[in-house]
């Protein structure tokens, strides 16, 4: 551990936080303020949208209206998606002519890039052609992150509106067209731009063949990655547009990229903490939130860079220099500490972009992704899925501090009763049956353990980390995993869909239900939810409530395999 890693990792938190106010703010007035940014501009293209959608832009529905209209496009969607990867070898701009996917990917790769998380069962630069990637991968880049900034902002509104200010939660179709317009499409312009400028290919040329200087003949993949890349980030997706993600040179040229590429990641569920605090009309509401995620985030980077800074255990007994760390699985020109902190940023958001092979980390440095992805990944999060995760954890501690002092437990003013609470223990125990369901299946099962290039407790890792991130909507993977089956494409795709839609409906239920109740002034024995107390309250609700979980399952992987190789003993 070095004095410059620790100044990578500060400097990265820094620019988030400097960012998250004006762009907090930026998007309150995209989506709550009538005067709505560059009105003679994006305005128009707004309007010219939702006039060709047939509907008003002070259009609103109650929340099974808002969910039913999202379930229908995104799954229009993926019907779509499927449809272009098995007819692309008919389809223009396939210059290496690459055939059909197969059945049983398309469905995965369809449902992992509608579900926002961009699992790849296959390598891009050998399986895509390049109107796959453009019309089918990052088309849903743009839509399945406008798709949470909704849900995000129906539960926002359920908590921060009056009883009867609104006849609805809004309408899904105005949200995604306001997240495109004003949001998505004029980042990823200007950041295009900057990635283009810095080495990051964008083109339709057919691949080259190159000579080595060695007198060999070698194949370079080809592109429009840099347009792919940016959303990628910006829009928490992750897929790479090559199989090394942004490991390669032509994703990831250098620093500045590889900077630039976490901040995206952090920059816009940073901002909405901000916007929910305006939305509040409390801002130490939203700064809550921001602490208690950063707080995590922190921990989280310190105990990764520490693990990977020194030896693998099963060689630090070995009479070799370990000043270098672990590098095995590493980007040379990335090095530990932004190999350690891409690896926790990443899976603090439902990014999944990776810039080192996380099947190579430590066993504990390994852990903390998985453990990231373990408490829902409502560290930062996905775009608008890590806020309502962590606003559904918030409704859960009011409710632990309701208990404890004997009051109905309230937040923003809005009594949490039984129907609520319900739906709050609903989405949180989704989570861990998907994953430990799909998990235990395939650990027991030839298609499960056949697939698996470790045994072990390091093969336990894969599996859980495998369907954790499929669940969790991540769409990293320890890289030690042949997935591209029919038994595992499957189970991933269903483990996809279950971990997005079916934890979406109890969040809209849940805003649908607090946008009715009346708002009640605080009085003596009122909780505070604006403050560090209730921010480490929140913390302690999501470690406790992830670790009582998934402790178990943890013990059987990475720690068990941290024991081992440190007593000698490797599988």
């Amino acid at each position: 551990m070095t004095l410059s890693g620790w100044l990578q990792i500060f400097v990265i938190f820094l620019a988030v936080l400097a960012v998250t106010k004006p762009l907090g703010a930026f998007m309150f007035r995209v989506f709550e303020s009538p005067n709505r940014p560059a009105p003679r501009t994006l305005g128009r293209i707004e309007g010219i949208l939702l006039r060709l959608c047939g509907v008003p832009a002070t259009a609103t529905q109650s929340w099974k209206a808002y969910g039913a209209t999202l379930f229908a496009f995104s799954f229009l969607g993926m019907l779509v998606t499927y449809a272009l990867l098995r007819f692309q070898h008919a389809l223009p701009l396939n210059p290496q002519g690459f055939a059909a996917t197969s059945e049983h990917l398309a469905f995965n790769t369809a449902a992992s890039f509608l579900s926002n998380t961009n699992w790849q069962s296959y390598s891009g630069e050998s399986t895509m052609s390049y109107l796959s990637q453009m019309m089918a991968l990052a088309w849903h880049n743009f839509t399945s992150a406008g798709a949470g900034i909704g849900v995000a902002l129906v539960l926002a509104r359920g908590l921060t509106r009056k009883a009867g200010a609104e006849s609805g939660v809004g309408h899904f179709v105005v949200d995604l067209i306001r997240a495109l317009v004003y949001v998505l499409l004029p980042l990823s312009i200007v950041f295009c731009l900057a990635f283009i400028s810095q080495g990051v290919i964008q083109n339709f040329s057919p691949y080259l063949t190159v000579h080595t200087l060695q007198g060999a003949e070698q194949t370079l993949a080809m592109g429009p990655v840099a347009s792919q890349e940016v959303i990628k980030q910006l829009g928490t997706n992750g897929g790479g547009f090559f199989n090394a993600n942004s490991a390669h040179p032509f994703e990831n040229p250098n620093g500045i990229i590889n900077f630039l590429q976490m901040f995206l990641i952090f920059c816009i569920p940073a901002g909405l903490t901000y916007t929910f605090g305006r939305m509040a009309k409390d801002q130490k509401q939203g700064w809550a939130l921001f602490g208690a995620m950063s707080a995590l985030f922190l921990v989280g980077v310190a105990v990764s860079y520490y693990s990977e800074s020194g030896a693998n255990p099963a060689l630090a007994n070995l009479s070799l220099d370990h000043a270098a760390g672990n590098m095995e699985g590493k980007e040379v020109r990335f090095g530990i500490a932004n190999s350690a902190l891409f690896a926790t940023v990443t899976t603090d958001a439902s990014c999944g972009a990776v810039n080192a092979m996380h099947d190579s980390f430590t066993p504990l440095g390994g852990m903390v992704p998985l453990v990231n992805m373990m408490l829902g990944e409502v560290i930062f999060g996905g775009v608008g899925a890590g806020l309502y995760g962590m606003l559904i954890m918030v409704l859960l501690s009011v409710f632990i501090a309701g208990l404890m002092v004997g009051r109905t437990p309230e937040y923003l003013g809005k009594k949490i009763e039984a129907a609520e609470m319900k739906a709050v223990m609903l989405y949180a125990l989704i989570f861990p049956m998907v994953i430990l369901g799909f998990a235990g299946w395939a650990a027991v099962s030839q298609w499960g353990t056949g697939a698996l290039n470790n045994a072990g407790p390091h093969g336990l890792s894969e599996i859980l980390y495998a369907y954790t991130s499929a669940t969790a909507n991540n769409g990293s993977a320890f890289a030690g995993l042949s997935a591209n089956v029919p038994h595992w494409n499957t189970t991933l795709a269903f483990a996809m869909l279950f971990g997005r839609f079916l934890m979406i409906v109890p969040v809209l239920a849940i805003g649908g239900s607090m946008l009715g109740k009346r708002v009640v002034a605080p009085g003596l024995g009122t909780f505070p939810t604006g403050g560090g107390l209730f921010a480490a309250l929140l913390v302690a609700v999501v470690v406790v409530v992830g670790a009582l979980t998934f402790f178990p399952a943890l013990t059987l992987g990475p720690i068990v395999e941290h024991f081992l190789a440190a007593s000698g003993k490797v599988f």
